[in-house]
């Protein structure tokens, strides 16, 4: 019973990792559509590739690790279409620090791995050794949110943490962790426990601060008459900003306001329109659908 329950877990643990996997398609979809990788930083996916890598590495030694291999097989996979759609649509200059990156993580360091651990370790430590290796990987890779939800604490936002993929990896994690109780691997469940923690955390901002996306700045504009008009600006979608701007035209009919002059630097309506965007919204730099806070690759 206990080994079909685990078989079951595993399956559904191979599922939910697979679309955490495949949430960066739609990115590069757009990568493949427009020619370019534009802002989009391929760091994260050259380390996940090492990452699944070395998991699969790990679940080839372990015995019974076949529900292991697989999803990160399938894994590495989808980061190595990641990097190589990266490697051909990115400016010259990123091809060759990309290029080199790659070669020295995904190449050099897990050949390196392999090496090691098939020829110079025996048998009893050979899967203590990647285990360990896998681990400290996937710590940090569950550790890399901590950047975003920081900026949720100072902008009082949850507009650059995707609620889906804090979900998705909270999810995750959590069945791995059960998984790994019920065989027994240390490994396994010591990452996955850690990002369950802190998948829950973001998820616990996430409830805290997702009414208070809505930021209200007060903005005051002179007229050429000395008059002072008092702007709100709220965070809102195209519609709400739209009625609102129609909202706006009426009220100014109503009061008689004084037109700004038609050779004026910002209209009333560009000004809401770029008070609307919030600290992030100018430059889209977060990976889309996680997408939108990556930068230039150092």
């Amino acid at each position: 019973m206990a080994f079909s329950l685990s078989f079951i877990i595993g399956i559904i643990g191979n599922v939910v990792s697979i679309l955490v996997f495949a949430s960066p398609m739609t990115t590069f979809w757009k990568v493949i559509k427009k020619k370019s990788t534009d802002r989009y930083k391929v760091v994260p996916y050259i380390t996940t590739l090492l990452c699944t890598s070395l998991w699969t590495f790990y679940g080839l030694l372990k015995p019974g690790g076949l529900l292991i291999m697989t999803v990160n097989g399938a894994g590495a996979i989808f980061q190595f279409t990641y990097v190589t759609l990266f490697l051909l649509y990115c400016p010259q200059d990123k091809k060759v620090k990309t290029a080199k990156l790659v070669a020295v993580l995904d190449i050099g360091f897990l050949g390196s791995v392999i090496a090691v651990t098939l020829l110079l370790l025996n048998k009893n430590l050979q899967l203590t050794f990647t285990g360990f290796l896998c681990a400290a990987l996937t710590i940090g890779m569950y550790a890399s949110p901590l950047a975003a939800m920081r900026t949720v604490i100072k902008t009082k936002s949850v507009e650059y943490m995707p609620f889906l993929l804090s979900f998705f990896l909270f999810l995750n994690a959590g069945v791995w962790s059960v998984y790994s109780l019920l065989i027994g691997d240390f490994f396994i469940g010591i990452s996955n426990a850690i990002g369950f923690l802190l998948g829950s955390a973001q998820l616990i901002l996430y409830s805290m601060y997702k009414n208070k996306s809505k930021l209200q700045k007060q903005v005051k504009i002179s007229t050429n008459d000395g008059a002072i008009i008092e702007v709100s600006a709220y965070k809102e979608d195209d519609a709400e900003e739209e009625k609102s701007l129609k909202q706006g035209k009426v009220m100014s009919k109503n009061k008689s306001l004084p037109r700004p002059p038609v050779n004026r630097l910002y209209s009333l309506e560009k000004l809401m329109r770029t008070l609307s965007w919030g600290p992030y919204g100018i430059h889209s730099t977060l990976p889309q659908d996680q997408d939108d806070i990556e930068e230039d690759l150092p």
